[in-house]
């Protein structure tokens, strides 16, 4: 990658908004974006990219490379907590072990959209059955960390969440509920259809993507000083460990697809921690771990990094290798 694509990567509009979310907090500056309102383009970035993405796999229909980047999404929910909890466990107790290695091995769908958006920045396309690894990957990584916490408890203690309870919360969760219809949707809309509402899934995408990711920046820009509290490892954690996983993912990836899009999006999805879906499994299945200490790290230091740094960094060694 030159220096002048390099530049046009790090001044990206949404990111540089991202960045100014961050600025503001740290000025203690009294910008906020109204909760409804930041609910409600949460909720339109997952529709808009959920429907778009099926509109793809409609095009591309079912082929081995669909079927073996399923395969190593789950293989990924599988593998990365299992790593990160084996980790974790040697300076943190068993239940807060387990929270971190679920957050890290599930997904943020935010950093997958911000990941989209650079790959429309650059005019590369993806695959739409991107969209079906991404919502598959969320559940197993819970399952995972669930499993991992019960199993290493001592003594006679065990876990008083149900697996069946935790995967139906998995799936019923109002993130992965929304994208995974809104690609059935897409997937069933004819083209004339999409057409009629592209101004609305298409054209105005990026203006409230920069929006959101103001939003982000304030939020993430609030959860910093939080991690800082918790000692060097955590911290190191949730640095280092997005990009082992990311390199990862995408190493594998390029054994899968040799798409440029789909190469990136299986390295943010390695890379990425869960912010929204894990807490909200990990109060009902392991209330004993700390939500000030695994949301922090995914939101405060791990999707910052991600976002500014991750996604150019992933997309200059597949330009490398192209």
């Amino acid at each position: 990658m030159d220096l002048q694509t390099l530049i046009e990567n790090i001044t990206n509009p949404a990111l540089l908004f991202f960045l100014l979310g961050i600025i503001a907090v740290q000025i203690k500056s009294d910008l906020h974006i109204p909760e409804n309102s930041s609910k409600f383009i949460s909720i339109y970035l997952l529709l808009s990219i959920g429907f778009k993405g099926g509109q793809e796999l409609s095009h591309s229909g079912m082929n081995s490379e669909v079927v073996y980047s399923l395969g190593l999404g789950l293989f990924l929910a599988a593998l990365i907590p299992i790593a990160s909890f084996l980790l974790l466990r040697r300076k943190m107790s068993i239940e807060n072990a387990g929270a971190i290695a679920a957050s890290y091995g599930s997904v943020s769908a935010v950093t997958f959209v911000t990941a989209t958006s650079f790959l429309d920045f650059e005019t590369i396309s993806f695959s739409g059955h991107m969209i079906a690894v991404m919502a598959i990957m969320e559940a197993p990584a819970i399952i995972v960390g669930v499993l991992l916490v019960n199993y290493f408890r001592s003594g006679t203690e065990k876990g008083n969440s149900c697996l069946t309870n935790i995967l139906r919360h998995s799936v019923t969760n109002g993130s992965v509920l929304l994208i995974l219809g809104s690609l059935v949707i897409g997937y069933m809309a004819s083209a004339e259809q999409a057409q009629g509402i592209k101004p609305f899934t298409t054209d105005i995408f990026k203006g409230f993507l920069a929006v959101f990711l103001l939003d982000m920046g304030l939020t993430s820009g609030k959860q910093l000083s939080s991690i800082m509290d918790k000692g060097l490892y955590p911290f190191l954690f949730s640095s280092l460990m997005p990009f082992i996983n990311g390199l990862l993912a995408l190493m594998i990836s390029m054994q899968v697809t040799n798409e440029i899009g789909n190469q990136l999006l299986f390295a943010i999805l390695g890379a990425s921690a869960s912010y929204i879906a894990v807490p909200a499994a990990m109060k009902q299945a392991i209330p004993e771990a700390n939500p000030g200490l695994y949301l922090p790290m995914a939101l405060g230091i791990t999707f910052p990094i991600n976002v500014m740094i991750g996604i150019p960094f992933y997309y200059s060694i597949i330009a490398m290798n192209s």
